[in-house]
C-alpha cells in the first residue's frame, strides 16, 4: 500500500478540484480552454470529472457544484451564510477513518459531517480548512490498490 504519513494517517490525495457556481463557465475554462478530459458523471450532468487514469498524476479531478457540496454536507442546496463559501475541495484518503475523525475532533476542528458513508460508497468526514477549502478525510475503496 502507499506510504502512510504521520498525524491522521494520510495515504494519498484521493481527489481535488474547484467548487463551481456556474457550471458552463467552469466547463468552458477547464474542458474547452485547458483541454482537460472532463465528462459528466452518470446521472449528474453538472458534476464534471476525469475518468480514473485519464489525467496523469491525478486519481480524481472534478468540478463540484456548490449546491451539490452543500447537499453533501448539510442536506440542502444552499451553503450556510455563517460559513465561508469554499472555492475548492480536496480529499485525503486515510488508513483509519475513525482514528482520523477523532484526531480532528481532538485538535478542535469543526466537522461538517463525521465518518458518513456517501451513496457512492465512499466514507467521508468533511470540514473547512483554515484557507476555506472543503476538505474530506476519506476512505475510497475503488482508489486503493
Amino acid at each position: 500500500m502507499e506510504q502512510q504519513f504521520a498525524g491522521l494517517g494520510v495515504l494519498f490525495i484521493a481527489g481535488f478540484g474547484p467548487i463551481t457556481q456556474h457550471t458552463e463557465q467552469s466547463k468552458a475554462f477547464y474542458a474547452d480552454a485547458l483541454g482537460l478530459p472532463l465528462k459528466p458523471m452518470d446521472g449528474n450532468a453538472d458534476y464534471l470529472l476525469t475518468e480514473h487514469g485519464a489525467l496523469e498524476g491525478v486519481k480524481h479531478f472534478a468540478l463540484w457544484p456548490l449546491a451539490q457540496a452543500a447537499q453533501s454536507c448539510f442536506g440542502r442546496d444552499q451553503w450556510p451564510a455563517d460559513l465561508p463559501v469554499p472555492q475548492a475541495w480536496m480529499e485525503f484518503d486515510v488508513a483509519d477513518m475513525a482514528l482520523a475523525t477523532q484526531g480532528l475532533i481532538d485538535r478542535g476542528y469543526r466537522l461538517l459531517i463525521a465518518n458518513r458513508e456517501e451513496p457512492w460508497g465512499q466514507s467521508v468526514t468533511r470540514l473547512l480548512s483554515p484557507e476555506g477549502l472543503l476538505i474530506g478525510v476519506t476512505f475510497t475503496p475503488w482508489l486503493r490498490d
